[in-house]
């Protein structure tokens, strides 16, 4: 009997997803392995994280949305080390893994810029428990604005109010969009000693305009829309230090209580581990075919990597993880084939940015798009590209709720603390 090869796929997310189905049918023996069991839609965090949507309705059990592929397990693992040379994988818990081929897809976590310490006060949003803790910070702050205004402390009360989101891509966007609309809409019936409608948002970008990788008349219309709903829009302000009630940045100290970063992003630990060339992100530097110098049999996919398409750099989106899994996984096949392998080649569907009702930027096919078109096109897309069946009518109706009422079905602080300085519960690498 011939001995089928093993391929190992480390990290569950669009890249590793997707590199897993595309061998559904080869005749390989496939370990999918993952910090978590379920697979999540990035793209909607934000979404958890103001109350809009629960975590059940953007992430799916890995083992499920694998069930029928018969070549594939799924295994959940801390991978802690990776031996390129022994071609094995070793887990926190002590398994250890033989591989064939190797595809990293181990995704990214936030960049402080040389200041991890501002993690605990300005948490990011990368997973669900990031999502979980950004939701328990939003909703916490206007339990103690009230308690504040009830005890006639109108300083502690506005600061409270306020809330600052450092980073202008397309999260930061998009959670400054956000947060007006339920301030203004959903909150001021619940509360008897603040008008929530006050809430002060302050979006700090430290480069010229707002999502940079958009073209610039969609960075100023982003921008338009968000000054529209209240939203103190400062680009080219660098923040120079933060803390837990406060961030400077540009000369000015803004009294904050709740921070959320938005800002950079640095690769997983574990490409660390491969002795490829990385950049300053940490993400590794694959060559054509994606797989590492020195180790044809070992493939890095998605934001782990620094994927160049035609000579040009990819975005660090979703349809990029997507289409290099896809690509890795093929490679592995010609490889087994004794074919010659193919290079990545990205193909752009276009980019999306929702900021609020009826208000978003878009590129689709060349042509910018704006306005109720643009949001429409936003809603569509995310419906399509959503795991399963169950969570797409779940974010339907959701949607559909939020969209009549302005009311908000998630508005839960499941955290015992509600205590901002306690620590934040663990977050995964990817």
């Amino acid at each position: 009997m011939v001995k089928r090869p093993k391929v190992i796929v480390i990290g569950a997310g669009f890249g590793g997803l997707y590199a897993a189905r595309a061998l559904a049918n080869a005749p390989v023996d496939v370990t999918v392995l993952d910090r978590t069991n379920h697979h999540v839609f990035q793209p909607l965090l934000y979404q958890v994280a103001t109350a809009m949507l629960a975590p059940t309705d953007i992430a799916a059990p890995v083992r499920w949305l694998l069930r029928k592929q018969r070549n594939t397990e799924v295994l959940v693992g801390d991978v802690t080390a990776i031996s390129v040379d022994e071609r094995r994988v070793r887990c926190a818990d002590g398994l250890e893994l033989d591989y064939d081929f190797l595809i990293v897809a181990a995704g990214a976590r936030h960049s402080y810029f040389g200041h991890p310490e501002w993690e605990h006060d300005a948490p990011g949003l990368k997973s669900v428990e990031d999502a979980i803790e950004l939701r328990r910070r939003w909703l916490t702050a206007f339990e103690r604005a009230e308690r504040a205004a009830l005890e006639g402390d109108a300083a502690e009360r506005d600061a409270n109010l306020t809330f600052a989101i450092i980073g202008g891509g397309p999260t930061g966007v998009e959670l400054a969009g956000m947060l007006p609309t339920i301030a203004r809409m959903a909150l001021p019936p619940d509360f008897r000693h603040i008008d929530t409608s006050r809430a002060r948002i302050v979006l700090l970008e430290g480069g010229a305009r707002l999502l940079p990788a958009f073209p610039e008349d969609l960075s100023e219309h982003a921008r338009r829309d968000l000054e529209a709903l209240g939203v103190e829009v400062r680009t080219s302000t660098l923040v120079t230090n933060l803390g837990r009630d406060f961030v400077e940045a540009a000369g000015e100290r803004i009294e904050a209580r709740t921070i959320f970063w938005a800002a950079g992003n640095a690769a997983s630990p574990l490409g660390r581990m491969l002795g490829a060339p990385l950049d300053r992100s940490g993400r590794v530097q694959v060559r054509d075919d994606l797989s590492v110098d020195g180790h044809p049999e070992v493939f890095v996919v998605g934001d782990t990597a620094v994927l160049r398409s035609h000579g040009a750099p990819v975005p660090a989106v979703a349809p990029a993880a997507m289409q290099s899994g896809r690509a890795a996984a093929r490679n592995v096949l010609h490889a087994m084939r004794g074919e010659g392998r193919e290079p990545f080649r990205y193909w752009n569907k276009g980019d999306l940015a929702t900021i609020g009702r009826y208000k978003a930027v878009g590129v689709l096919a060349g042509r910018h798009l704006t306005g109720v078109f643009a949001w429409w096109t936003w809603l569509l897309v995310h419906i399509m590209y959503l795991a399963g069946f169950r969570n797409r009518l779940s974010v339907l109706v959701e949607w559909g709720y939020a969209f009549f009422t302005y009311e908000r079905g998630a508005r839960l602080i499941t955290a015992r603390s509600t205590d901002p300085d306690a620590s934040p519960p663990a977050r995964p690498r990817r």
